[in-house]
């Protein structure tokens, strides 16, 4: 019965989202607008955590400059939310007219020397538009998106199905390491798309950063990947031109990741990443509960032992 719900699901749920996408943007945009109005004054989507983290993320902002950029936050929120219905029908030569990447030059380079590349990406601009990527390098380079996979087996099915319209294949986050070394084992080149600014789970925790006027615990995992497989690692610096239309510029970190100390990609990604939020902070994701894990409960509940992370003894149930 279970099976069949999810199937019935999932074909309801695609045909609605394929409608939709079929409406031109003009008209999405309008659509967007409305959802702006419901979501800012209606709804009032998570106004307390975007408000809590702008405030301690700017402290030297007015009220005023935080207002605008909550108001322009949801603007923008509301337009990624109908590009990403959007990207269900769009070509391939919509996508690469508004979505271009820059800097490949050095990626192809890498390729073409059977490396393989991780780019590193944060929650800012429409990072779904990103799947486009395999239209700007060699058809022999497989692109690759790490991602969680969802808990609705119909709806998870239905992300997966949009995000490899442009045949970049979703990797779900506890197979990685096995699918990455599976590539490099049959020497197949690819660049991986990891979006490294989400909140880790505790027993994730292995190094803080100094990021945004927080001490902030971050996932390394993509680090520890990409020096174990050799990745070349770059950053992706989003920007958004006008209304539907995006940039991305490759900037390297390292390109021996081997070579460096540990933690060192990792430090340098979240600088990165500040310094293109301060440059345009309403298009970040701050409706992310993202510093909800403080380094003081770290220290009182957990500790690292061998490598691990595990809950102290006494807080064990």
């Amino acid at each position: 019965m279970k099976r069949w719900f999810n199937i019935a699901t999932y074909k309801l749920a695609y045909g609605f989202w394929y409608v939709v996408s079929l409406l031109p943007f003009c008209v999405l945009y309008v659509l967007s607008d409305f959802f702006y109005f419901l979501l800012a004054h209606v709804i009032r989507y998570r106004q307390r955590v975007i408000w809590k983290n702008l405030t301690e993320s700017f402290p030297d902002k007015s009220e005023s400059e935080l207002k605008q950029i909550k108001k322009d936050f949801y603007h923008w929120f509301c337009d990624y939310i109908v590009e990403t219905l959007k990207l269900m029908s769009m070509t391939p030569e919509q996508l690469q007219r508004r979505m271009q990447f820059k800097n490949t030059e050095k990626i192809i380079e890498l390729l073409r020397q059977e490396k393989s590349c991780a780019i590193y990406l944060g929650h800012y601009c429409n990072w779904e538009w990103i799947t486009s990527l395999p239209y700007w390098v060699p058809k022999n380079v497989q692109c690759c998106q790490l991602y969680h996979p969802l808990e609705n087996e119909a709806f998870d099915r239905l992300f997966k199905n949009v995000r490899e319209r442009q045949h970049a294949v979703c990797v779900p986050m506890q197979e990685s390491l096995r699918k990455i070394l599976a590539f490099k084992k049959q020497k197949q080149s690819i660049i991986i798309g990891y979006i490294a600014d989400q909140v880790p789970l505790w027993w994730n925790i292995h190094h803080w950063v100094d990021f945004l006027h927080h001490d902030t615990p971050v996932l390394t995992g993509a680090e520890r990947i990409a020096r174990r497989t050799d990745q070349a690692c770059f950053y992706g610096d989003l920007r958004r031109v006008k209304r539907g239309y995006y940039t991305c510029e490759f900037i390297p970190i390292e390109l021996e990741p081997a070579a460096t100390k540990e933690f060192e990609i990792t430090d340098t990604y979240f600088h990165l990443l500040e310094q293109t939020i301060l440059r345009e902070p309403a298009l970040w994701l701050w409706s992310h509960n993202r510093w909800k894990r403080t380094r003081e409960e770290f220290n009182r509940d957990w500790e690292e032992v061998g490598g691990k992370v595990v809950r102290k003894e006494k807080n064990r149930p």
